[in-house]
């Protein structure tokens, strides 16, 4: 069991059915009248954030979230088959359950798998990838405007902004989380 007044940012409990993680917590003391808890909290299957506030007393059972590695093997229709590295299981994972940021995942990566209970919600791709760039119009010369960016598509067919210096052919590092280039690589 997990008490209120010992939220952390990242820690997992079940609450009214549902897993949920702390994104912000802040401890209130007012001048008057009770002490509360008040949280930013993120449903770990949906994804939906909520304000919430809880008295410090309040118990809550804790809920283990399994982050697994995982390499990925290859698609077939609607499911990615994922493969455990210790041992050498494939597992199906439906698409709905990938998120947007997987578009930057080619064969063969290592990924992390979130379960709880056995049931898989997320899959969680490196936080920076290397991917060569198949398809980009050239820079032009003379154009040395700052920050001037031009559309670019990956080996996996992500499309991202990328500046004028880059070519096709060319390998480059991407940040998952938010798909923006980082550098040559």
């Amino acid at each position: 069991m997990i008490s209120a007044g010992d939220f952390r940012n990242g820690m997992t409990f079940e609450l009214d059915g549902n897993v949920v993680s702390i994104v912000e917590f802040q401890h209130v003391k007012p001048g008057k009248g009770a002490a509360f808890v008040r949280t930013k909290i993120k449903n770990v299957i949906t994804g939906s954030v909520t304000e919430r506030t809880f008295s410090p007393t309040e118990k809550f059972p804790t809920a283990f979230v399994e982050r697994k590695d995982m390499e990925y093997l290859y698609a077939d229709g609607d499911l990615y088959y994922f493969m455990d590295c210790e041992t050498y299981e494939q597992m199906p994972i439906n698409a709905d359950v990938l998120g947007d940021n997987f578009k930057f995942v080619k064969e063969n990566m290592t990924c992390k798998v979130l379960s709880y209970k056995g049931n898989v919600f997320g899959v969680e791709p490196p936080n920076f990838v290397e991917l060569q760039v198949t398809q980009t119009d050239p820079g032009f010369k003379g154009d040395t405007a700052t920050n001037v960016t031009k559309p670019a598509v990956l080996e996996t067919g992500a499309e991202v902004k990328v500046p004028l210096f880059i070519d096709e052919g060319e390998m480059i590092r991407i940040d998952t989380r938010t798909g923006e280039y980082m550098e040559r690589a």
